[in-house]
């Protein structure tokens, strides 16, 4: 795997400067920065929408970043409670109807049952 090229504030700025200015076509521009057309462009939108602020840092913004690390770990831990549950619902359905968790599936409820083997239902 490569490692990802960075670019400097500055080198981004004159880039799109030089695209501006219209002397070149942006694709032969490109190629002799060494850059994909593609990336010029959106450099130059950038610029576009965000004028000085453009380019604040190195690399992605940290806030999409984290956000998307974020959404991504809790859809991961959301698949391991859902597999969770449903290990836990087929142990509960093919027990005999009784377990020594003091647990028993009736009618499609999870009750609790004392040990003295009276049912108590689950506090609210």
């Amino acid at each position: 795997m490569t490692k990802r090229k960075t670019f400097t504030r500055e080198f981004k700025r004159e880039a799109v400067r030089l695209l501006e200015k219209g002397d070149r076509p942006g694709a032969q521009l490109a190629r002799e920065l060494g850059i994909k057309r593609n990336q010029l462009y959106k450099w130059k939108e950038e610029i576009d929408s965000y004028g000085q602020q453009a380019f604040p840092g190195q690399g992605r913004r940290a806030s999409a970043g984290t956000q998307a690390e974020e959404s991504a770990r809790l859809k991961r831990e959301l698949a391991q409670v859902r597999e969770e549950n449903e290990i836990l619902k087929k142990a509960a359905l093919s027990s005999t109807g009784r377990c020594n968790t003091g647990l028993q599936f009736i009618g499609g409820r999870l009750i609790f049952q004392r040990f003295s083997g009276s049912l108590v239902q689950p506090p609210s």
